[in-house]
């Protein structure tokens, strides 16, 4: 089943794909809102997309490539709510995963805020066990990083 289309957010491209990849992040970390000005900088140095199911926004995934010498990169993946438990989160991980792997991945860790219960099952059921967690100034929910327990690739 890949029924999703995925669109990159480049730092001078689309400003509707940009748009949505910002209304996909805000409202599911709602604790750490990003400007369309913030999103293009990271865009220039991560790998975003956003994916969507024809016309309608699914959700969006960030990939940091690898920063250390263990070669680990970090795979997020957002679904909106209402598009939850239909297979497209899976399908936007194995995306977010292939990319991860292309740009040199050995080590897969991920992101999710605490209060993201499903996020947090999702990760789970896909091999993520938590390595941290950390609130940021001015936060009260917890962040909880997690890393992939089987070697990638």
């Amino acid at each position: 089943m890949r029924d999703l289309r995925f669109e990159a957010v480049r730092p001078d491209g689309d400003d509707a794909v940009c748009s949505d990849w910002q209304y996909v992040h805000n409202l599911i970390i709602p604790t750490s809102p990003l400007s369309v000005d913030e999103i293009r900088a990271r865009a220039d140095r991560n790998r975003l997309n956003v994916s969507y199911h024809g016309d309608t926004l699914v959700g969006c995934s960030t990939v940091r490539p690898p920063m250390d010498d263990q070669a680990t990169a970090t795979v997020i993946v957002r679904v909106l709510p209402e598009h939850r438990r239909r297979g497209f989160g899976g399908q936007l991980y194995d995306e977010a995963l292939t990319t991860a792997h292309e740009i040199g991945a050995r080590v897969i860790e991920t992101v999710v805020l605490a209060s993201n219960e499903e996020g947090l099952r999702f990760a789970e059921r896909h091999g993520y066990v938590e390595i941290d967690r950390y609130v940021l100034d001015g936060d009260t929910i917890p962040f909880v990083d997690l890393r992939l327990a089987e070697p990638a690739g």
